[in-house]
């Protein structure tokens, strides 16, 4: 078993982060639908221009008046002069570029996970933490079947089941710590895209979980370690997810406010 891989020991930060993005997107994605089912719900018959509403009444009667011929099976009249109505027009407003709409999404993360200048820590608490307990409930549900599931395929005892959860404590205070230090000095922070110090913050968290791997062989023989390992579980994965991140601080005001 490894716990070296930094990406996975970051993944409940950046889980968090990605979860902030992905209601965004999702938002933006609904609004869309929807104004595109408005347009094609009350978009002219492209055959005879009648509204959407008009196109049954159309097909029944107005064929016969203009002495048309109907293709009822289409729902759409031709008339004898072959008129047709001018083809529906593209949206002239030019499309979101993929770099504004980064500028864009960045803006919106900012104002969701960043604290106001008059947001007090425990204002700027409430208002995160229903958001953040909503994105980690499910991966923390899945994680603690895994771990069921590997312990019993690795004979783990109660015991040694409740040893895990005793050291487990140590090293979420740890990474907590850590975190808050990384908000702190910025290497993690809503505001701006620092690249550079997310890495060092996962290279930093993937230190202290590859730590907890000699205390976890402490309790648990190789052989346990090994059976755990092969039914797919991964204990960076597990101690990510099920950090109690409700504990860390509200990052700084935005710079400059």
């Amino acid at each position: 078993m490894s716990l070296r891989t930094p990406l996975l020991a970051g993944v409940a930060v950046l889980g968090i982060l990605g979860a902030g993005w992905l209601y965004l997107e999702n938002r933006d994605l609904s609004s869309e639908v929807a104004r595109l089912r408005a347009i094609e719900k009350n978009r002219p018959d492209p055959w005879t221009g009648a509204d959407a509403g008009d196109q049954v009444a159309d097909a029944s009667d107005g064929g016969r008046e203009r002495g048309a011929f109907s293709l009822p099976l289409l729902g759409r009249n031709v008339g004898k002069d072959g008129d047709r109505p001018p083809r529906p027009q593209l949206d002239d407003k030019p499309k979101e570029s993929r770099l504004e709409r980064r500028l864009r999404r960045q803006g919106e993360l900012a104002a969701l996970l960043g604290r106001d200048p008059d947001e007090t820590e425990e204002e700027y608490k409430s208002r995160i933490l229903p958001f953040m307990q909503m994105a980690l409930e499910r991966p923390r549900a899945n994680v603690d079947e895994m771990r069921r599931q590997a312990e019993v395929a690795a004979n783990v005892t109660e015991a040694q089941s409740k040893q895990l959860d005793q050291e487990f404590e140590a090293i979420y205070g740890e990474l907590i710590d850590f975190t808050n230090a990384a908000v702190a000095d910025g290497q993690l922070t809503p505001y701006d895209r620092n690249v550079k110090g997310v890495l060092q913050y996962a290279g930093g968290l993937g230190a202290i979980l590859e730590g907890a791997e000699g205390r976890i062989g402490r309790i648990l023989s190789a052989e346990q370690m090994r059976a755990m390992y092969n039914t797919g579980f991964e204990w960076g994965e597990y101690l990510g997810v099920r950090a109690p991140w409700e504990r860390l601080r509200a990052p700084p005001a935005r710079p400059g406010s």
